[in-house]
C-alpha cells in the first residue's frame, strides 16, 4: 500500500511574478493505473497536459499492464516469444534488475506466483502450501531467470514465470510525465500518483518548499492523520507499507504484517509497519520503498549504506507494542517540524 498525501488545496489561482508574464496554477486529478492521481504545475502557456497524459498512460498500459490481455507484459507472460519491447519496458527491466542485484533478490517483480499462493494478491489462494509445492512455485521466481535479448524480446528460463512491475511501474510513470513537464520547459511542479510523488522547483502559490505527508499508521475511521511532514524539491517520494493490513500479538502488542521472502518463497513476519524513500527520480523510490518492506529494518540498513542518492524512513513496531522510526540522515534535514 502506498500512502503519502499532498498538503495543498487544488484550485486553480492567478499567480503574478516578478515579470510582466502572469503564471497559472494548473490543478489536474482524476483515476489511472488503477489508482488516482493529482497534478499541480506552473506555466504561462496552455499544455493541453490531460491529452498528452491520455497518450503517455495509454502507452504505458500498452507496455506493461497485467490487467490488458494484449498488452506486451500479459502476451510475454502467456509465453509469447515473439514481442519486442518498448523503451518504457527495457527501461523498467534495467531499474528492476538493478534493485534486484543491490537487495541480493529482495526485490523481485517475479515474486508474483508466491504472493498469490498465500492470498495476498488478486489471485486465489492455494489451500495448502507443502514443502513440494514450495519447491514447484520457487522455480518460478527468480528475476535472474529473465532476460531482454538484442532484438528486444525477451527470454525466460521457465515459460511460466510471472512477470509484474507494480511495484515499480508507478514511480516510472510519474517520471514520464515530470520528463514532459519539463521539456515544456514547466520548473515548479508536484505529481502525485497512486501515493507516489515527484516535485520540481516550490509552490508558487504559497511561494514556498513543496510540502508532503506520510500517513500516520495507528490513524483510525476516516479522519487523515499524519506521522511526518516532509520538504520535497527536485526529488521523488514514495512510500510502501502493510500497516492497514497488520496483526497485534496478543501477549506483547507488537504489531506485524507478512510479507514475502524471495528467496526462501515463505511468507515471513515482519515488524515494519511503511517505508518512506526519497531518491532521484520515482522509479528508484518505488522500487527500494517495496524492497525495504521485504528486507526488514536491519538488512534495509546494510543496503542504504550502500546506496547513493537514497534516503528513508521506516515505522517498525517495537516489541513491546510501541511504534518506533527510524531515519536516515538525509532524511531528517527534509522533515517538517
Amino acid at each position: 500500500m502506498k500512502r503519502s498525501i499532498f498538503l495543498f488545496f487544488a484550485s486553480v489561482v492567478l499567480i503574478s511574478c516578478n515579470s510582466d508574464t502572469a503564471v497559472n496554477s494548473h490543478d489536474y486529478s482524476g483515476e489511472a493505473l488503477g489508482t488516482t492521481y493529482m497534478v499541480r504545475y506552473f506555466s504561462e502557456e496552455n499544455l493541453k497536459f490531460e491529452r498528452s497524459l491520455d497518450s503517455i498512460l495509454e502507452d504505458i498500459n500498452s507496455s506493461m499492464s497485467t490487467y490488458i490481455t494484449k498488452s506486451d507484459i500479459s502476451r510475454i507472460n502467456r509465453g509469447d516469444t515473439t514481442v519486442k519491447v518498448d523503451h518504457h519496458f527495457v527501461e523498467v527491466f534495467n531499474a528492476s534488475e538493478k534493485i534486484f542485484k543491490q537487495t541480493d533478490g529482495f526485490f523481485d517483480p517475479t515474486v508474483g506466483v508466491l504472493v498469490n499462493a498465500y492470498g495476498f494478491g488478486p489471485g486465489k489462494p492455494l489451500k495448502k502450501i507443502d514443502s513440494v509445492k514450495l519447491d514447484s512455485l520457487k522455480s518460478l521466481v527468480g528475476f535472474d531467470k529473465i532476460e531482454i535479448k538484442n532484438d528486444r524480446t525477451v527470454n525466460k528460463k521457465n515459460p511460466f514465470i510471472y512477470l509484474d512491475f507494480n511495484a515499480i511501474a508507478k514511480g516510472y510513470t510519474i517520471d514520464v510525465i515530470a520528463d514532459y513537464l519539463e521539456a515544456k520547459n514547466v520548473e515548479n511542479y508536484l505529481i502525485e500518483l497512486g501515493g507516489e510523488l515527484r516535485a520540481r522547483g516550490k509552490n508558487l502559490d504559497s511561494d514556498s518548499e513543496w510540502i508532503v505527508g506520510i500517513d500516520d499508521p495507528n490513524q483510525v475511521g476516516g479522519n487523515r492523520k499524519l506521522q511526518a511532514k516532509v520538504k520535497l524539491s527536485n526529488a521523488a517520494m514514495a512510500t510502501s507499507g502493510n500497516y492497514r493490513k497488520y496483526r497485534t500479538d496478543s501477549l506483547t502488542g507488537q504489531k506485524f504484517v507478512h510479507t514475502i521472502n524471495p528467496l526462501s518463497g515463505k511468507a515471513e513476519r515482519s515488524n515494519l509497519l511503511s517505508a518512506s524513500v526519497i531518491a532521484e527520480n520515482c522509479m528508484l523510490a518505488d522500487g527500494y520503498a517495496t524492497a525495504f518492506m521485504a528486507l526488514g529494518l536491519e538488512k534495509s540498513k546494510a543496503v542504504l549504506e550502500e546506496l547513493e542518492n537514497v534516503e528513508v524512513y521506516i515505522l517498525y513496531s517495537s516489541e513491546d507494542g510501541k511504534m518506533k522510526v527510524y531515519r536516515s540522515p538525509g532524511f531528517e534535514k527534509n522533515l517538517v517540524e
